[in-house]
């Protein structure tokens, strides 16, 4: 291939981008930044500079991240053992400062070094910070038998978002600035919530009533009973899917916080595969996009 023609192939990629860069301009896009595309190196650049074009075509991205696995190193390089229930982290003290270290510390910290580093500018929070996620705890509930109520289960420190302080991120975003949000929130009395992250972001989306929700995942999106993508469904759909548990495991999580999201004001949420560079780009703007698109 010609010089002249690849050249000419890269303005046409850039011709077909222009009507969604007019779409989005000025609009908040959160993206749920998680999977193996927090580990590739290749894939963390690439994120990277994804996010910081996003915001120099004069888009919002606002970033919400997780470090289960990042969490679940340290704990493990200090003797004590990760225990789950219903794939929700148990969570005691002394797991809780860890997870805040590991969350709002090294990860948010790595995150924000290398946005900063290709040349954006990001500030790192938790939900400590200006009050940004208020928090109280979360129990888990399990039904032993149809005739008696379901059994309660503490699972610690565990929390779910009672409020977002929508403001505090808006004045960041119109000063120019990208947040990377680490999902730990802080309760009534100053104690630390650890927080599931799709959770966290499908309510910092609804909070800033968001064009878009984009999560991350390290799968295609939402495959069907016959493990078919499904490129475009509704809410109903969405909810009919859960009933009969073709989505169910860690896909549970995600689809239920892009409801959620969708109620709250979001115009589409969208779960994407992180393992592909430039994930989010071609989502965005290609005509034909990537993952699953959920919509009311």
């Amino acid at each position: 291939m010609t010089s002249v023609k690849k050249s000419m192939e890269r303005a046409d990629i850039l011709v077909e981008a222009l009507p969604y860069i007019k779409r989005f301009y000025n609009k908040t896009i959160v993206v749920k930044y998680g999977g193996n595309a927090m580990i590739d190196e290749e894939l963390k650049n690439k994120f990277a500079m994804d996010v910081v074009m996003m915001k120099y075509i004069g888009i919002n991205p606002v970033i919400v991240h997780g470090g289960g696995p990042q969490i679940g190193s340290y704990l493990k390089k200090l003797g004590k053992d990760s225990r789950f229930v219903q794939g929700m982290r148990v969570t005691d003290e002394e797991t809780m400062d860890i997870v805040e270290m590991v969350l709002a510390g090294k990860v948010n910290k790595e995150i924000v070094g290398l946005i900063n580093q290709h040349g954006g500018r990001a500030v790192g929070l938790s939900g400590k910070d200006g009050g940004l996620i208020l928090a109280e705890k979360y129990y888990l509930s399990e039904e032993k038998r149809k005739d008696t109520p379901p059994e309660i289960i503490d699972i610690g420190l565990v929390g779910k978002v009672r409020t977002i302080n929508a403001e505090l991120i808006r004045s960041l975003t119109q000063e120019g600035f990208i947040p990377v949000i680490a999902p730990t929130g802080v309760g009534e009395h100053g104690e630390t919530y650890n927080i599931n992250a799709d959770i966290v972001s499908g309510e910092v989306a609804a909070s800033l009533e968001a064009e878009k929700l984009i999560l991350l995942t390290d799968v295609e999106g939402v495959l069907d009973e016959k493990g078919h993508l499904i490129n475009t469904m509704n809410d109903k759909q969405a909810l009919r899917m859960i009933e009969t548990g073709v989505v169910d495991g860690g896909m549970f999580p995600k689809v239920k916080c892009c409801l959620k999201a969708l109620k709250g004001g979001v115009r589409k949420a969208h779960i994407v595969d992180g393992r592909l560079k430039h994930a989010i780009l071609l989502e965005m703007f290609t005509d034909e996009g990537i993952g699953t698109e959920i919509v009311l």
